[in-house]
C-alpha cells in the first residue's frame, strides 16, 4: 500500500509578506503587493511596476559574513525553509538525517550575482570576478543551503522547469516520500530576477504588463490584461509520510493526494493555445489522486494576466471537467502577489493549504471588466466563503512544462 504524504509545516517570503498569516490575511483581503519599482533604474525599460519583498535584512538575519555567501534567491529561500523548520515542529536531532530531503528550485538562479561579476569583469579585469560566483549562482544553490543548514543526507532535487518549479518539486517530493525513499522533504521554489537586464528581455518579449498602475496590474481573465507582472519571493513547505508525522505528533495542515505533469510539446515561450499540456498534467494529477471530477471544490489557476495564457488555461478546465468546470470556483493568487516565477508554485500551494483548512477562497482583484473567452467561476468580489475538501494548483513554465498538484483537507 502507498504511504500517504501530508504537509506539516509551511514558509513564504512574498511581495505581501513574509509569513503565512501575514501572506494569508492580504490575499483574503484582496490586497496588492506589486508597486513601482524603486529598486533599480527602470527610467528607460517599459515596465514600472513589480512584486518586490520588503523589509527583508539577510544581514540582521544571519550577519554580514554568511549573507554575503548568497544570492538574493538564496537569503529567500533559506528563510522560507526557516520558518517551515520552526512551524513543522521537527527535531531535526531527533531524526534520521538519511532519510530528509530537500527539493527546491528556482528558473533563473542567482542572476543579481551573475550581473555583478559580469560588471567587475569588463570594469576591473578577471582578477575581480568572485571565486564564489559559481556557488553562488547555479539554481541548484538553494537546495544545497538548505540541505546544509538541516543537515539534511537524504535525496536533493532542484527541478528547472521555468514557472512550473513549485509544484514540479511538491510532487517530485511526493513520489519520492510515497514510494519509500524519504521520510520527510522541503519542497519548493524560489526567485530573485527582478533586474534591469530581466525586465528589459521580457518587455521586449511583449510579456510583462505596461500598465503603470500597480495595484491594477495584474489581472487574470480581465478583458484588459496586457501582460504578467514579475514578482520575487520563495514559497517551501515540509512534506512528510503521515506514519511519520503521526509518530511525531506533528501539526498536520493538509494532505497531498495527487501530481501530474505534461510537456505542451509546441512552443518555448506561448502556451499551447488550446491548453492542451495544461489539460494532461491536470488529469494526469486527478487520476493519480484516484477521485472524480465532481469532487475537487476549488481550482488555484496559474493564471499569469497574459491574453493567451489566461484563455488556453480556461479551455483546459473547461475540456477536462466539461459541464462541470462551471461549478468550480476559480482563484488566481498572482492578482495580488504577481508572477513569482520559479517561486510561483510553492506561494500558491501555501495558499491553498489555507484556504481548505479555513473554508475561505481569496478573490482575483482586477477582474472589473470580464474577457468573454474567459467565463468560468473566477472569485472576483471578495473573498468566498465555502467548504473545501479537495483542492488542485496548477502551474506552467516557458518550454511547454506543465504541472498540477492535488491537496486534501486533513480531518
Amino acid at each position: 500500500m502507498m504511504r500517504r504524504i501530508v504537509i506539516t509545516g509551511m514558509g513564504v517570503i512574498s511581495p505581501l509578506g513574509n509569513d503565512v498569516d501575514t501572506v494569508w490575511n492580504n490575499l483574503i483581503n484582496g490586497k496588492s503587493g506589486i508597486t513601482t519599482i524603486d529598486t533599480i533604474d527602470v527610467s528607460n525599460i517599459k515596465t514600472k511596476v513589480a512584486g518586490i519583498v520588503r523589509d527583508f535584512d539577510a544581514e540582521e538575519r544571519w550577519g554580514r559574513k554568511e549573507a554575503r555567501k548568497l544570492d538574493r534567491f538564496c537569503q529567500f529561500a533559506l528563510a522560507a525553509a526557516e520558518q517551515a523548520l520552526e512551524s513543522s515542529q521537527l527535531q531535526l536531532e531527533k531524526m534520521d538525517l538519511e532519510r530528509l530531503g530537500v527539493y527546491v528550485g528556482s528558473g533563473i538562479g542567482g542572476i543579481n550575482t551573475f550581473i555583478e561579476n559580469v560588471n567587475l569583469l569588463n570594469e576591473r579585469g578577471p582578477g575581480r570576478v568572485s571565486p564564489s560566483l559559481v556557488p553562488m549562482m547555479i539554481s541548484n544553490a538553494a537546495a544545497a543551503q538548505i540541505s546544509i543548514r538541516l543537515g539534511a543526507l537524504g535525496p536533493s532535487l532542484s527541478p528547472v522547469t521555468a514557472c512550473s518549479i513549485g509544484n514540479s518539486s511538491i510532487g517530485e517530493a511526493f513520489n519520492t516520500i510515497r514510494n519509500g525513499e524519504a521520510d520527510v522533504i522541503f519542497a519548493g521554489g524560489t526567485e530573485a530576477a527582478i533586474t534591469q537586464l530581466s525586465l528589459a528581455s521580457f518587455g521586449n518579449a511583449k510579456a510583462l504588463s505596461t500598465n503603470t498602475e500597480p495595484a491594477s496590474s495584474s489581472r487574470p481573465f480581465d478583458a484588459n490584461r496586457d501582460g504578467f507582472v514579475m514578482s520575487e519571493g520563495a514559497g517551501v513547505l515540509v512534506l512528510e509520510s503521515l506514519e511519520h508525522a503521526v509518530n511525531r505528533n506533528a501539526p498536520i495542515l493538509c494532505e497531498v493526494i495527487g501530481y501530474g505533469a505534461s510537456s505542451d510539446a509546441y512552443h518555448m515561450v506561448a502556451t499551447h493555445p488550446e491548453g492542451r499540456g495544461a489539460f494532461l498534467a491536470m488529469r494526469n494529477a486527478l487520476n493519480r489522486a484516484e477521485i472524480a471530477l465532481q469532487d475537487v471544490d476549488v481550482i488555484s489557476a496559474h493564471a499569469t494576466s497574459t491574453p493567451l495564457g489566461d484563455h488556453s488555461e480556461t479551455l483546459a478546465i473547461k475540456k477536462l471537467f466539461g459541464e462541470h468546470a462551471y461549478n468550480i470556483p476559480v482563484t488566481a493568487n498572482k492578482s495580488m502577489l504577481g508572477h513569482m516565477l520559479g517561486a510561483a508554485g510553492g506561494v500558491e500551494a501555501i495558499a491553498l493549504v489555507k484556504s481548505l483548512q479555513e473554508g475561505i477562497i481569496p478573490p482575483t482583484i482586477n477582474l472589473t471588466k470580464p474577457d468573454p473567452v474567459c467565463d468560468l467561476d473566477y472569485v472576483s468580489k471578495g473573498p468566498r466563503k465555502k467548504e473545501l475538501n479537495i483542492g488542485i494548483s496548477n502551474s506552467f513554465g516557458f518550454g511547454g512544462h506543465n504541472s498540477a498538484i492535488v491537496l486534501k483537507k486533513y480531518v
